[in-house]
C-alpha cells in the first residue's frame, strides 16, 4: 500500500522560491530585443506600492496611456531643440515604449499614421478601437491583449454635441467655449474565461476646459450602467491627455475638492466663447476658426491659456457655473488618481523630486501633490496634463500595486522629444491595478 506523500519544509520552501521566481518574471520581463539604435529610449523602472497582499480572485490589470505626439502636428517651431522630429525618427521609440510596459491595456492619443502602428501591436498580441474627431487627421485608441479581453461594446462621445443641461435653445443646452472636435473613446472589455468580468476603458484628448471632463465622466457612468447586468459591477478607467494640471480647475472639480479662490479666478477668465461657436466673433484676420486643424493644442500649446478670437460669454450662451460644473462632476462619481493615490504610500517619495509637489505647493489634504513631477516636457512648456483614473464600482475598490516610476527632469535634456530618451512630447503613465472579485 502506497503512502500519501507528505512534502518536507524544504520541499516547501523550494516550491515557494518557484512561485516567487514565476511572479518575478511576470512583473519583471526582460527587455523587449531592441533591433536597432534608432529604438533606444530611456529605461523606466517600476516601483511596488501596496504591501498588501491582493484578495483571492477578482482582476489584474497593467494598464498604459500615452499621448505619442501626431506626426501631423510636429513642427519645428514648436520643439526647436528637438532632435527627432521626423517619423522616421520617432517611430521606433514609440513603437518600443508601447511594447516595454508590457500592458494588458494601452490608452493612445494623437494617433496617425496607422498603417504603421497597427502592424505592430498585431504583431505584439493586440486587437484594438480606434476613433477620431469629425475631420481630425488623428485620433484616440485603446489596444487590449486579444487573449485576455473581447471587446462586447463600444461609444464615442463627441463632446461638441452633447449637452449639459435639459432645456433652453442648443447653444445655451450645449455650453460650449470652443468647437473642439474632440472625442472620447469607451469600451467595454470583457475577461475572457473570468465568468464576466470585465472593465470599462475610456481614453480621451480633451480641451482643458473643465466641462469636457465632466461630460466624460458622465458618459463613462452612463456607458456602465447601460450595459447588462454583468457590465454594472466592473470598474472603469478614464486614462489619457486631460490637458489640466493638478492646480487647475478641473482637476479640483474632478477630484471632489472645493475651488481655491486662485483656481476660481482662472474658472471665470475661461468665460469667452470663440469663433468657432460664436460666428459673428471678429477673427482678427486669422484663417477661419473651422479650418484649423487642432482645437486642443490652442491650450496645449500655449502655458498662458489664451484664447484670441473671443467675446466674453453671456447668459444666453449657457457655459456653465462653476456650481454647474461641480453638480455634473457629481453625477458622474468620484474618481481616483492612480499616481497621485499610489505614489503618496511610497516612502520618502516626498523628497525625491519626483512628483509634482515638488516643484509646485499643493495645501495639505487636496489631491494632485503625488502626481508625476512632469508629463510633458518640451522647450517652450513644461506641465502634467496626462492621468490613469479610476471610477469604481459599487463594493470593488481599486488597490494600486504597482507604478512605472516618473524620470527625473534632468533625464529630458533641453526638451522632448530627444533620441534615446524618448519618441513623444509627452511621458508614458502606466500602473498595475487590482480589484477584487464581484459580490
Amino acid at each position: 500500500m502506497s503512502r500519501t506523500y507528505q512534502p518536507t519544509a524544504e520541499d516547501l520552501a523550494k516550491a515557494e522560491q518557484r512561485r516567487l521566481k514565476r511572479e518575478q518574471a511576470k512583473n519583471n520581463p526582460p527587455p523587449a530585443k531592441v533591433d536597432d539604435e534608432r529604438g533606444r529610449i530611456l529605461p523606466r523602472e517600476w516601483v511596488d506600492v501596496s504591501p498588501t497582499t491582493t484578495s483571492v480572485g477578482g482582476q489584474t490589470i497593467r494598464v498604459m496611456t500615452w499621448n505619442i505626439l501626431a506626426q501631423t502636428l510636429v513642427r519645428r517651431e514648436l520643439f526647436p531643440t528637438s532632435d527627432c522630429l521626423k517619423a522616421s525618427q520617432r517611430e521606433h521609440m514609440l513603437y518600443r515604449e508601447i511594447a516595454s510596459h508590457n500592458a494588458d491595456i494601452c490608452c493612445l492619443q494623437e494617433v496617425d499614421r496607422m498603417e504603421k502602428l497597427f502592424p505592430e501591436l498585431e504583431k505584439a498580441g493586440y486587437a484594438w478601437v480606434y476613433a477620431a474627431g469629425p475631420r481630425k487627421k488623428h485620433g484616440c485608441l485603446i489596444a487590449f491583449r486579444k487573449d485576455a479581453y473581447e471587446c462586447v461594446r463600444q461609444r464615442v462621445v463627441t463632446y461638441d454635441e452633447q449637452d449639459v443641461r435639459a432645456a433652453g435653445a442648443e447653444q445655451a443646452r450645449r455650453g460650449s467655449s470652443f468647437r473642439t472636435k474632440n472625442i472620447g473613446s469607451l469600451v467595454a472589455l470583457r475577461r475572457i474565461g473570468a465568468e464576466g468580468d470585465g472593465v470599462i476603458v475610456a481614453t480621451t484628448h480633451l480641451f482643458w476646459h473643465p466641462a469636457q471632463a465632466a461630460i466624460l465622466l458622465r458618459e463613462v457612468a452612463r456607458f456602465r450602467e447601460e450595459g447588462p447586468e454583468p457590465e454594472r459591477s466592473w470598474p472603469a478607467i478614464i486614462a489619457g491627455d486631460f490637458n489640466f494640471g493638478p492646480d487647475d480647475p478641473a482637476y479640483a472639480l474632478l477630484m471632489g475638492d472645493a475651488l481655491l479662490p486662485e483656481q476660481q479666478k482662472r474658472l471665470d477668465s475661461s468665460y469667452v466663447v470663440h469663433a468657432t461657436i460664436g460666428p459673428t466673433v471678429a477673427s482678427g484676420g486669422a484663417a477661419p476658426a473651422e479650418e484649423e486643424e487642432e482645437g486642443a493644442e490652442a491650450g496645449e500649446n500655449d502655458p498662458d491659456r489664451i484664447i484670441v478670437n473671443a467675446r466674453p460669454a453671456q447668459p444666453s450662451d449657457g457655459l456653465l457655473s462653476s456650481a454647474e460644473l461641480e453638480e455634473l462632476f457629481r453625477q458622474g462619481g468620484r474618481v481616483t488618481s492612480a499616481y497621485d493615490a499610489g505614489q503618496r504610500l511610497v516612502p520618502g517619495i516626498s523628497d525625491s523630486a519626483l512628483t509634482f509637489g515638488s516643484r509646485a505647493s499643493v495645501p495639505s489634504g487636496r489631491r494632485g501633490a503625488f502626481e508625476p513631477i512632469y508629463t510633458s516636457y518640451t522647450h517652450y512648456w513644461q506641465a502634467v496634463l496626462d492621468y490613469i483614473f479610476v471610477l469604481d464600482a459599487p463594493g470593488r475598490n481599486v488597490s494600486i500595486l504597482r507604478l512605472a516610476k516618473p524620470h527625473k527632469k534632468e533625464a529630458f535634456g533641453e526638451g522632448l522629444p530627444r533620441k534615446g530618451v524618448c519618441g513623444s512630447d509627452h511621458i508614458s503613465l502606466a500602473a498595475e491595478l487590482h480589484w477584487p472579485p464581484p459580490s
